[in-house]
């Protein structure tokens, strides 16, 4: 049954009966077999039939809900019993926004430290790919922002609070300046983080609150390409404190704290709210808290 309800779930994630069964690593036909299977198991019709996929029925969106718990549930207890027998190993899939990349081996050295078989992927994605991708078992946790748009059923765990500089190149307007207003972003030639960023819209939701609509003349959803643009001393940024160091770029680069108001939003580890979470899961979680604290 736990096999048909990962075909089931791989399903409803894709959309699509040929790209699930390749994730699945099975043939199609073998794929809709299952699902015919987990239908007359539960006496419901689960997909509305036609030549081509086309939905959840209302029975299928509840039977997904299950499917994730009782997935979720077999993963934790198989994980566990694997930790019992040869300590905490494994792999944990990590998603992090741009802004929080840079601090990412603050959590992941000392966690590899303390659990040296235990290995990490990390890849960059928005705050709602982060939130879907938990949801679909593809991630083991992220970092997002905490406190700007809503979580809904996560754990989350606050790691830092992120304020936004003026990053911009030496001789540029305003670099000689120890601090600038929101206000003053009007005159400047912008290149920031695309639309579906949060960050986007943090700053966007902060300019225009101070009067300033957000016309960029370049975006991107890479932070290493918006410091590549600001340090051609053509454009100029707004970005989280920091981030322009962090990422080792010339010294030319100025950082100039942002205020009237001075804001900040809160950024942290995400994770499925779930009781037990698996091990690997509940040692990040643990290794999150330490890192907050200090």
């Amino acid at each position: 049954m736990i096999d048909k309800l990962e075909f089931f779930i791989a399903l409803a994630r894709e959309g699509h009966f040929g790209r699930a069964a390749e994730e699945c690593g099975i043939a199609q036909p073998s794929l809709s077999a299952a699902i015919r299977h987990l239908e007359d198991s539960l006496g419901v019709q689960l997909v509305v039939r036609g030549s081509r996929y086309q939905g959840l029925t209302p029975e299928g969106q509840r039977v997904l809900e299950w499917a994730k718990r009782i997935v979720g549930d077999a993963r934790t207890m198989r994980e566990e019993m694997r930790a019992a027998r040869k300590g905490l190993a494994g792999h944990i899939r990590l998603a992090v926004i741009p802004t929080a990349l840079a601090m990412v081996p603050s959590l992941t050295g000392p966690f590899q430290t303390r659990y040296p078989d235990v290995t990490f992927s990390v890849v960059s994605r928005t705050s709602l790919q982060i939130l879907t991708q938990l949801d679909n078992f593809e991630i083991d946790a992220g970092i997002t922002y905490l406190d700007n748009e809503p979580l809904g059923r996560v754990v989350s765990i606050p790691l830092y609070s992120e304020s936004y500089n003026l990053v911009t190149a030496d001789g540029t307007p305003l670099s000689d300046r120890k601090q600038v207003t929101w206000t003053e972003m009007a005159g400047l030639q912008l290149c920031l983080l695309t639309p579906d960023m949060q960050n986007r819209r943090i700053i966007s939701q902060h300019l225009a609150e101070a009067g300033v609509t957000a016309r960029p003349m370049l975006e991107s959803n890479s932070m290493v390409t918006l410091l590549a643009h600001v340090g051609t001393g053509r454009w100029a940024s707004i970005m989280p404190q920091n981030v322009a160091e962090s990422f080792g770029f010339s010294q030319n680069i100025r950082t100039i704290p942002i205020v009237e108001p001075h804001v900040s939003h809160t950024v942290g580890l995400v994770a499925p709210h779930r009781e037990p979470n698996t091990p690997l899961v509940s040692a990040l979680l643990h290794e999150a808290r330490l890192l907050g604290k200090s």
